[in-house]
Parts: structure tokens; C-alpha cells; sequence
């Protein structure tokens, strides 16, 4: 069910609020540019900055827009057990396909933590899709956690942020290989989906949605000749994104192709003017932009 690219949707802004015309726009482009699916309310959402009303409301609209056409997969992570069952009970209820639930951060959980944490997610019912980012939460599934987890026929995927591609191998063994691992990080992608990943679930395919799923499918095909030709011209978007946090560089790259606001919440900021030039030419360098 899960594979490709995988935008990890923007939450757009007008004025402060939740642009829903746009994002209703950016559903429908997205799709039509070839992503495999979508994943709003992540990290990239702003999810730390949603209130719940506005979470519950972008994953309904998500859900609604793309009307069935690929998979969405919802944003449902908290360090509070009790709120990411919430969440992924509605998500379930807007007809999301799966739920994005992140290790709890903040809070430090043991593996043991972890288990619980999962498992009381996973009796909504409704798929998912584990999101590990020790960069970010400060704690790291292990493989031998992750598979046990597997075990549950809700736990169904990996978004793995890690950035060791190692951990595809190994989480092959402890989950099996019907286990679904998507990478985390545009970087390494490629040899991601070399060591057994399936996809990708992307900040730069908020602005490049085509290159990215047409990456993927070569990867996909095997045809990692083309995909290193693709990624090629991505490399310097990859990393001119996130100079700065990678929403507020992603949805200034969008900005460019008139698609959204460059609008972000605080804590987030502006981009320096170098962040925005780096971007630029990166857009340029892809063949994005004249």
C-alpha cells in the first residue's frame, strides 16, 4: 500500500491561519505531479503548532481532497500516549489509510516505553506506521523493538530517519521483509531503497514532486542509473532545504512556484537571505526554476 514518494505535506498559511484552499490545490497538484501518496501533519506540517482542532481539520481535508486517488497517510505523533491515540482514532475516523506515530520525545522512554506506547495506538485499528527520529525525539527504536512491534498486524511500516542505512538490513531480519520501510531523509534515498526500502516520505517533494516520484519509480525498477542521474540534480536541494528548518525551507522553495505563502509559526522564522539564494539556485540547479 505504501511506496514511492511520499510528500510530507506543508501546512499552508494565510494571515496566521490554515490556508485550506491551498492546501486543497496542493493535494490535487501533488497527485497530478505523481506523488504515491501524502502524509500531512507530520513534522513539515508544523504539527507542534497546530492546535488539535486545526490537526483533526488538516487531515480531514487531506483525506477528503484526494478522494481515495493515493494513500494518506496522517500525522498522529505525541510524547502523551493518551493524545496519539486520540489522534489516530481520528484519523481513522476522516478515512486516512494509516497513521504517522513518532517515538515520544521529549520524555525519554525506554524500549519498554516504546512497546506500550505502540501498542496502545495500535488498537484503534487503523494501520501504522512507526516514525523513528532519534535527531529530533532523542530516543532510538531498536531494530529488535521495531521487531517486535512487527508482530502486531497494525504495525505495518517504518518512516526511518535515522540516516544509517544499516538499519534496512537489520530490520529486515527483526521485522521480515513484508515490513514496510520508508526512508526519512531525502539524502539517502538511493541507497535506502538499494539495502530493501520502498520509498520515501519527503520534504523536497513539497517542491519537487515529479523529480522525486520519478527517483523513486527508477529505484523502484531497479534502474539505479536514472535514479542516480535524478538524484543528481536533487543533491543541492536536499541540503540547501534544510540549512534552516526544512518547512520553512520547503515552503519558500513552493513560494518560488507560486504554490504557497512562505508563511511559517513561530518559533520558526523567515529565511536568512543566504538560506533563500542557496535555495534558489538549487531550484535552478534541478531545473526547476530559469
Amino acid at each position: 500500500m505504501l511506496k514511492g514518494s511520499m510528500p510530507a505535506l506543508v501546512t499552508p498559511f494565510k494571515d496566521g491561519q490554515v490556508d485550506l484552499d491551498t492546501l486543497k490545490k496542493l493535494v490535487d497538484w501533488h497527485i497530478e505531479q505523481g506523488s504515491h501518496g501524502l502524509v500531512p501533519v507530520g513534522t513539515t506540517g508544523e504539527s507542534p503548532t497546530l492546535s488539535h482542532e486545526e490537526h483533526d481539520l488538516v487531515v480531514a481535508t487531506v483525506v477528503q481532497q484526494a478522494a481515495g486517488r493515493v494513500p494518506v497517510v496522517a500525522g498522529a505523533g505525541s510524547n502523551n500516549t493518551i493524545e496519539s491515540v486520540r489522534l489516530v482514532q481520528a484519523a481513522k475516523d476522516a478515512g486516512a489509510d494509516a497513521a504517522l506515530v513518532v517515538t515520544p520525545y521529549y520524555n525519554k522512554p525506554t524500549q519498554r516505553g516504546l512497546i506500550a506506547h505502540f501498542e496502545a495506538t495500535a488498537k484503534i485499528g487503523l494501520p501504522i506506521v512507526i516514525y523513528n527520529i532519534p535527531g529530533r525525539s532523542v530516543v532510538d527504536m531498536t531494530p529488535a523493538t521495531m521487531g517486535q512491534l512487527a508482530k502486531l498486524p497494525e504495525i505495518i511500516a517504518v518512516k526511518d530517519a535515522t540516516g544509517d542505512l544499516s538499519r534496512v538490513p537489520k530490520c529486515r531480519i527483526t521485522c521480515g521483509h513484508d515490513f514496510i520501510q520508508l526512508s526519512g531523509e531525502d539524502a539517502t534515498a538511493l541507497g535506502f531503497n538499494a539495502h530493501g526500502g520502498l520509498g520515501c516520505i519527503s520534504v523536497t517533494a513539497n517542491i519537487a514532486p515529479k523529480l522525486c516520484a520519478d527517483f523513486q519509480n527508477a529505484t523502484l525498477a531497479g534502474d539505479y542509473k536514472t535514479a542516480l542521474e535524478i538524484q543528481d540534480k536533487l543533491m543541492p536541494l536536499h541540503e540547501a532545504v534544510f540549512i534552516e528548518p526544512g518547512v520553512a525551507g520547503a515552503k519558500y522553495g513552493m513560494s518560488l512556484l507560486g504554490l504557497c505563502s512562505p508563511e511559517v509559526r513561530s518559533p520558526l522564522t523567515e529565511l536568512e537571505d543566504s538560506t533563500k539564494e542557496r535555495i534558489r539556485a538549487a531550484m535552478v540547479h534541478a531545473g526547476l526554476l530559469n
